[in-house]
Order: structure tokens, then C-alpha cells, then sequence
């Protein structure tokens, strides 16, 4: 019960986020990236992390998705916007995302899985989270809150429009 549950969330994610990323108008992107939020805050609940669940909706589906609206209503993207891109973006991208594939499947391919390693009981407490972000994973959480932050500044700096005194 517990595995097809799992499944069929993982299954929703994936399919939303593809969806997410590739439908034109961006209103309903949000709207499939909150559906991939849910279903990722139900995989939390299926591997015993409740923490983690409700931390995923109340920051990410309450308030990331604020700001993701906010930025696109600030933006006026509510149509379907169609960018002309140039021959070498597109090369450019091409070869970002190959190398980025190459990256993710050496990494998979050399990685290790154990299935007889069970969890402890508190893999999924507050504390135990707490203890590896701030011990073991400092460097990267201040990191990531810095992109944020700097991903936030740099939609307002490009959507500022210059005032001409006439």
C-alpha cells in the first residue's frame, strides 16, 4: 500500500513538473508547480519525514508560490509570452543541459544503494534536521538563501523601466 502510494506521488510529481515547465501559458505553470509541491510534501509523508511536509507546504506552497505570483502579476506575465531566441542561446542551452544530464547520470551510475539499511526512528524529527542542515550543510543552505535572494533582485532590476523627463 505504502510503495504504490509512493509510486503513483512520484508518478504526479513528475508529470506535473513536466507539465509545469512546458505549458506556455504561466499562470497554469504555477498552478502545476503547486501541484508538485503537494505531491512532493506526500513523499515527505510517506518516508516518515512529517517535519519536512509541513515545513514544504507552509514555506514553498504558501510562501514561495506568494512571491511566484506576486513576481508574475508585477511582471504582467498572465499571457502567453513567446521569446524570439538566437541560434547560439539555443547551442548554448543545448549544451548546458547535456552537460548537466552527463552530471547527473555519472553521478546516479556511481552511486551506491543499500536496500537492507533501515532508518533510525528519528530521521525524521525537527532536531535531527536541524543538527545535519546546521552542522553538515551550512555552507549550502546560506548559499541557496543568497540565490533567492539574488534571483529576487535581479527580476525587479530587469523589469525596472526607465523614467524620461520629457
Amino acid at each position: 500500500m505504502a510503495a504504490a502510494l509512493f509510486y503513483s506521488l512520484s508518478l504526479i510529481c513528475i508529470v506535473s513538473s513536466l507539465i509545469m515547465i512546458f505549458h506556455k501559458n504561466t499562470m497554469y505553470s504555477v498552478l502545476f508547480l503547486l501541484i508538485t509541491f503537494f505531491s512532493v510534501a506526500g513523499l515527505y509523508v510517506t518516508l516518515n519525514a512529517q517535519f519536512l511536509a509541513i515545513v514544504h507546504i507552509i514555506v514553498y506552497a504558501g510562501a514561495i508560490m506568494v512571491l511566484f505570483l506576486y513576481v508574475i502579476m508585477f511582471l504582467n506575465m498572465s499571457h502567453i509570452v513567446s521569446f524570439q531566441k538566437s541560434k547560439v542561446i539555443k547551442i548554448a542551452a543545448t549544451f548546458t543541459g547535456l552537460m548537466v544530464f552527463l552530471v547527473l547520470t555519472a553521478s546516479l551510475s556511481s552511486a551506491t544503494y543499500n536496500s537492507n539499511a533501515v532508518a533510525g526512528q528519528d530521521i525524521g524529527l525537527a532536531s535531527t534536521l536541524g543538527r545535519v542542515i546546521f552542522n553538515d550543510f551550512l555552507i549550502p543552505f546560506e548559499v541557496s538563501s543568497i540565490l533567492f535572494l539574488s534571483a529576487m533582485v535581479g527580476v525587479v532590476i530587469f523589469n525596472k523601466k526607465d523614467v524620461i523627463d520629457e
